[in-house]
């Protein structure tokens, strides 16, 4: 795994001869930050030797490299889900590739659903914990060169960029909620004994996406920081119907909001 780490980052850099400072998963609610990014090269996922496909509708499968708050970044434009049937060594594969292209934080974007009462739909939570209910990405053989085989995680997402954060959206006067997100297989939605039960164990929101991504990440010691657009809500007596479209849809609204957040935090790096 280590050499197909490397052989990608080195073909990535031999095609773009670029050097990112910040990683961003371009995820649901930041997917049009690409059209603000002054961009250096961008690279399909097909043509990037061992990297997965996405598969997901509104993920379109693009590696950007670029400035962006004139800081040099990479950017993935749709990410890989457990639920699309890939292994968690692939989910996490593109994290392991940014480390090795340089980068030395990482910056996450979802769309979950909502189970703490004082949410509404449109909402960006920060995400300051999370509950795994996935399979650890770092199960199996330790790649020493990576991190350490135990990993602290007492500090998931990085309290100096969550202060930094909440101190940008004030002065922008953006609203933005704290909470813990809860990382589930997907595809299905929750039901409602499943949000109830979420809510009990401590979360505030739920998704399908996001934790592998940030465990990676941390294994290989880089600073994290993710944001939440509440698409739906998981409140008893608020709870209907949904779609993916309905989700898109729903972030599409919070989107100018959360890029001009983003873009700031970056800028502040």
């Amino acid at each position: 795994m280590l050499e197909k780490i490397k052989n990608t980052a080195s073909f990535i850099r031999d095609k773009t001869g670029f050097n990112p400072e910040t990683g961003i998963i371009l995820g649901t609610g930041l997917g049009g930050m690409a059209k603000d990014i002054n961009v250096h090269s961008t690279l399909d996922y097909e043509e990037i030797p061992n990297f997965p496909v996405s598969t997901v509708d509104g993920h379109h499968g693009k590696l950007i490299f670029g400035t962006l708050g004139q800081k040099s970044i990479v950017a993935m434009q749709g990410r890989f889900h457990y639920y699309e049937g890939y292994s968690m060594d692939e989910v996490i594969f593109p994290v392991r590739v940014m480390k090795m292209l340089g980068i030395k934080s990482l910056i996450v974007s979802n769309a979950s659903g909502g189970m703490n009462p004082d949410f509404e739909i449109g909402d960006i939570m920060i995400m300051n914990d999370h509950i795994n209910l996935l399979p650890n990405p770092l199960i199996g053989n330790n790649i020493d060169e990576l991190g350490n085989r135990i990993v602290d995680m007492s500090e998931p997402y990085d309290y100096k960029l969550i202060e930094l954060a909440e101190t940008i959206a004030r002065e922008n006067n953006i609203k933005v909620q704290k909470g813990c997100y809860v990382a589930t297989s997907g595809p299905t939605l929750e039901t409602p004994k499943e949000y109830q039960y979420f809510r009990i164990i401590g979360g505030d929101a739920v998704g399908m996406s996001t934790v592998p991504e940030v465990i990676a990440a941390r294994h290989m010691d880089i600073p994290c920081m993710a944001f939440s657009v509440i698409t739906d809500l998981g409140v008893p007596g608020k709870i209907e119907k949904i779609s993916h479209e309905d989700v898109q849809r729903a972030a599409e609204q919070v989107e100018p909001q959360l890029t001009r957040l983003v873009e700031q935090v970056i800028a502040a790096l």
